[in-house]
């Protein structure tokens, strides 16, 4: 084994423990408040890019992704399940979303183009999710890949609605509704006898900073 080999495993071996230390000594800084470096986020960027287009390639786009039937019923689904992390239109940011890293994209901002959004990408990202982002894979909560399409449509046309359009088009919708979850309706809640709220410390409301409700 030549001395080159030896200096690469050598170097290789070095690394590995300085990483080794480094975690175990808990030097990483995990928290959401914590951005991470220039670099390490380019890289995790790019790796994620990466990893989704390997494996769009193959997706079929349903013929009838513009059709406005699939937009409405997609319109329900995001209201319901992805507005407070990815907007609507004129929405302001929201609580969740401001403490979340990285920081998910507005999906109702306009694009350069109304087709620059890839519909393969959306699709396998919703079906899919993302590890470690908060983004879920909706396809463990039984969505189906219908309803997942209708989704995908509809983000091709959020960006070109108002914020009044917008809350057309989801009071149109039949709300939340996908796969095994197809008229869904949350059960009554069984009555629940009032007590009275004690006042003091103890006491909780949400009111925190200058966020009042």
């Amino acid at each position: 084994m030549n001395k080159l080999l030896l200096g690469a495993l050598a170097t290789i071996g070095l690394g590995a423990a300085t990483a080794g230390i480094v975690v175990v000594a808990g030097v990483v800084d995990v928290g959401a408040d914590t951005p991470h470096s220039s670099f390490t986020y380019q890289a995790l960027t790019f790796a994620r890019e990466r990893a989704i287009a390997s494996r769009t390639g193959e997706i079929q786009i349903p013929a009838d992704l513009a059709d406005p039937e699939r937009v409405r019923r997609g319109a329900g689904n995001y209201a319901a399940m992805c507005v407070n992390c990815h907007l609507s239109p004129e929405a302001p940011d929201s609580e969740i979303r401001k403490g979340l890293y990285p920081t998910p994209p507005n999906l109702s901002e306009k694009p350069a183009a109304p087709s620059s959004r890839d519909a393969a990408r959306d699709f396998w990202i919703i079906k899919h999710g993302i590890k470690a982002s908060g983004m879920p894979a909706w396809s463990k909560g039984g969505m189906e890949d219908e309803a997942i399409w209708d989704l995908t449509a509809f983000l091709q046309k959020m960006p070109l609605l108002s914020a009044t359009a917008y809350e057309q088009l989801v009071a149109a919708s039949d709300g939340h509704s996908h796969g095994g979850l197809e008229g869904h309706e949350e059960a009554p809640a069984a009555p629940v006898e009032e007590k009275p709220v004690a006042k003091g410390k103890n006491a909780h409301s949400h009111d925190h900073g200058a966020h009042k409700h």
